[in-house]
């Protein structure tokens, strides 16, 4: 392919980030790296580069497959991009979701003063 494609237009168009200016932002930021190195949104793209992102609290890393500058449906995603990202990462982020919040069965009520002693123990000590 001929023409260049920046990184950030690539992680906007196989859809890691909603808007394209999400994807400039990370890029500014220091969320996307190459070799352990940040780049910046003009880079551009080469077919099987490696590249780290941190998205929210994920750490993935993906390899380029194809260079992209239109966005493409879900479905046509994994001709453009290979995720290297291990199982274990994305096991650890269920876990943290899992946990993130207090759950309470339902009909249980509001907790008790003493409950909520409890919890705030358990939470925050």
């Amino acid at each position: 392919m001929d023409e260049a494609i920046r990184i950030d237009k690539y992680l906007w168009a196989v859809r890691l980030y909603k808007t394209r200016s999400l994807a400039t932002d990370a890029c500014r930021c220091g969320h996307v790296r190459l070799n352990g190195i940040p780049v910046k949104p003009s880079h551009e793209i080469k077919t099987g580069e490696v590249y780290e992102l941190s998205i929210e609290q994920l750490h993935k890393v993906i390899e380029v497959r194809q260079p992209l500058a239109n966005r493409v449906g879900a479905k046509l995603v994994e001709n453009y991009m290979i995720d290297r990202t291990p199982q274990e990462e994305y096991e650890r982020i269920q876990m943290v979701r899992q946990y993130a919040f207090e759950r309470r069965d339902r009909g249980a009520g509001r907790p008790t003063k003493r409950e909520r002693r409890d919890i705030e123990e358990f939470k925050y000590k």
